[in-house]
């Protein structure tokens, strides 16, 4: 059962593209809620997703509702600053739902204050608003992954021996 990234309402075209990336890098599907500040059909998501977009399972809705109807009413983790608990203090099931609202303004207040109990934040000093949506998306993946011991993705690398070596 893959992992799941929800992005509410993104609006930076190149975020979306780099998360998409990351998405097909670790086997994660990302859904998107509308509306979307951008069409996924720009440059600038293909750009950044490279040539892996097609690659990517991605799942549209017209709102939140939508999203929580067609996954059966989920269990929805809620990145954001204004959340009490560090992403690292949740175990994070194989199928998790994990959220992200758009850069400007990050989840809907009314969202989060019906989901206050699976609201996580990624720690950082008090003058920073917030971090780069695709590098939060990336921190907190990877945290679930590493807690399924990244049971899904190869274990090893191969060292290949640079040619101005030999």
């Amino acid at each position: 059962m893959p992992l799941n990234i929800v992005l509410h309402e993104p609006e930076i075209p190149a975020n979306t593209g780099n998360i998409g990336r990351t998405c097909v890098a670790t086997g994660t599907v990302l859904h998107l809620i509308e509306p979307l500040g951008f069409q996924l059909t720009e440059k600038n998501i293909k750009r950044a997703g490279m040539d892996y977009w097609d690659k990517l399972d991605v799942r549209r809705y017209i709102n939140y509702e939508e999203f929580m109807e067609m996954n059966g009413h989920p269990k929805v983790y809620m990145a954001t600053t204004k959340a009490h608990r560090v992403y690292s203090e949740v175990q994070f099931d194989k199928d998790a739902f994990i959220m992200f609202g758009k850069e400007s303004a990050g989840i809907p207040e009314e969202i989060l204050v019906d989901n206050e109990e699976t609201c996580i934040r990624i720690p950082m000093l008090d003058d920073i608003r917030s971090l780069n949506l695709s590098n939060s998306v990336a921190v907190i993946l990877y945290e679930a992954l590493r807690q399924q011991g990244f049971s899904s993705m190869r274990k090893t690398g191969e060292l290949h021996r640079l040619k101005w070596l030999t």
